[in-house]
């Protein structure tokens, strides 16, 4: 009998697309939840080959984010997207292609 595969496999194969890993965190933006972002950061990351794969510069910057995004930084992030809200404006995610 074929193993089925698990929702979390076809997510982490559909988010090797670079588009799809884009867009993946665009929805985690629009969300205005930090947790999600950090979630999502980190499926795309393993997506990607996982953490050993990064640079040393982008091991250091994820792990800064995500305890920022765990800590405190609600505050900052809400802070940031209702300003640029405010402005017309809003973050968004592009593949480099």
């Amino acid at each position: 009998m074929p193993r089925s595969v698990s929702y979390h496999e076809q997510l982490i194969q559909g988010l090797k697309n670079p588009l799809e890993a884009a867009a993946y965190i665009e929805v985690a933006l629009e969300e205005n939840e930090p947790k999600f972002i950090s979630k999502a950061l980190k499926n795309v990351i393993e997506a990607q080959g996982g953490i050993e794969q990064l640079s040393l510069s982008a091991k250091l910057a994820y792990e800064k984010l995500d305890n920022s995004l765990k800590e405190n930084a609600q505050v900052e992030y809400h802070a940031l997207n209702t300003l640029l809200k405010e402005l017309g404006l809003y973050l968004s995610v592009a593949a480099l292609l």
